[in-house]
C-alpha cells in the first residue's frame, strides 16, 4: 500500500463530467489499496472570474478580502469531488486550507507555506477516507485566509506530499508529460520518461506552465517524487522526476532551447497551471514542518 498525493488542475475539474472522471480515477487507486490525498484547483477560469467581480467594485481590492473571495473557487471543487466519491461508494472528506491547517506567512495573494499540521489528514486516511484538499490557500498566524499566488495548487500538492512523506506526488493536467522542445515547432520532439529537478526548475523559470516554480523548488529540497500525467488519458506513464543524473541531452544549438509541453488531445491548447508572477524570485523554498 502506498500513500499517493494527486493534484488536478482547473481544466481537469472544469465541469461536473470531468469531476466525475477524476472521482473514477481516484477510486481506481483506492481500490488497489492505496491511501490517496487529492489536491484540487478551482474550475478553469473561476479564479479570474472572481477577481474580475472584485475589480468591478474596486480597481485595487484589499488583498485580505481578495484572498477571502478567490479562495472560494477551490472550496467548490473539493466539495463536489467529495460528493462524487460518495456517489461511488467511497468514504471521502474535504478540507479547506484552514481546516488542514496549512499555515502560511502574512503575504496576502502570494503567501508562503511555513507549517503543515498533518494530524487531521492522517486521522482521515487511517479511517479509510480519501482526503480532498483545497489547493492554493492557507491561513496566517492571525487566522486570516491567504492564497499562494498563481499556480499555488501545485505548491500545495508538493508541500502536502513532503509533509506526509508520500510515496509519489502525481500532477494531473491536460498534457501527457514533458517534452524536449515544442512539438508544434519541432515534429520529432520526444516526451521525456524522466527529468531531473534541475531541468524541471529550468523549464519553470523559462515560463513552462507544467509546474509552478515554487512547487519544483519544494520537490527538489524535500526529495518529493513527482510524476506529470494527463487527466484525460488513462494510458502512459507520463514524466517522472529524478534527483540526479541528467536523462536527456539538450540541443547543441547556442540559442536557448524552446521548451514546451504537448497537449494530450487536439482540444487542449496548453497546460493548465498558469505561470506564477513570482517565477523570477530567487528566494529559497520555505521549510515545511509537520506535527509530531
Amino acid at each position: 500500500m502506498a500513500l499517493i498525493v494527486q493534484k488536478y488542475g482547473g481544466t481537469s475539474v472544469g465541469s461536473i463530467e470531468r469531476i466525475r472522471n477524476v472521482a473514477e480515477r481516484v477510486a481506481k487507486f483506492k481500490m488497489m489499496g492505496h491511501q490517496v490525498v487529492v489536491v484540487l484547483s478551482a474550475m478553469s477560469g473561476e479564479t479570474n472570474r472572481l477577481i474580475a467581480l472584485a475589480r468591478e467594485i474596486q480597481k485595487e481590492p484589499d488583498p485580505r478580502e481578495l484572498d477571502v473571495l478567490i479562495s472560494t473557487g477551490e472550496q467548490v471543487t473539493i466539495g463536489l469531488l467529495a460528493i462524487a466519491l460518495h456517489d461511488l461508494g467511497l468514504k471521502a472528506k474535504s478540507f479547506t486550507g484552514w481546516q488542514v491547517p496549512i499555515l502560511t506567512d502574512v503575504a496576502h495573494t502570494k503567501a508562503r507555506i511555513e507549517h503543515i499540521d498533518d494530524k487531521a489528514m492522517r486521522a482521515a486516511l487511517d479511517s479509510g477516507h480519501v482526503v480532498v484538499v483545497a489547493g492554493f490557500q492557507g491561513i496566517d498566524p492571525e487566522g486570516n485566509i491567504t492564497t499562494l499566488g498563481r499556480g499555488g495548487s501545485d505548491t500545495t500538492g508538493v508541500a502536502l506530499a513532503a509533509a506526509l512523506h508520500a510515496d509519489e506526488c502525481q500532477i494531473y493536467t491536460d498534457v501527457d508529460g514533458v517534452y524536449t522542445t515544442d512539438p508544434r515547432v519541432v515534429p520529432d520532439a520526444r516526451k521525456l520518461d524522466t527529468i531531473t529537478f534541475e531541468e524541471m526548475l529550468e523549464l519553470a523559470s523559462l515560463g513552462s506552465k507544467v509546474l509552478q516554480i515554487r512547487s519544483v523548488e519544494f520537490a527538489g529540497k524535500y526529495k518529493v517524487k513527482l510524476r506529470v500525467l494527463s487527466s484525460f488519458d488513462d494510458e502512459g506513464e507520463g514524466t517522472s522526476s529524478l534527483s540526479r543524473k541528467t536523462p536527456w541531452n539538450k540541443p547543441s544549438s547556442p540559442a536557448s532551447p524552446s521548451i514546451a509541453t504537448k497537449p494530450s488531445s487536439p482540444s487542449s491548447a496548453c497546460p493548465t497551471s498558469p505561470a506564477s508572477p513570482e517565477t523570477s524570485s530567487a528566494r529559497s523554498p520555505t521549510p515545511i514542518s509537520t506535527s509530531t
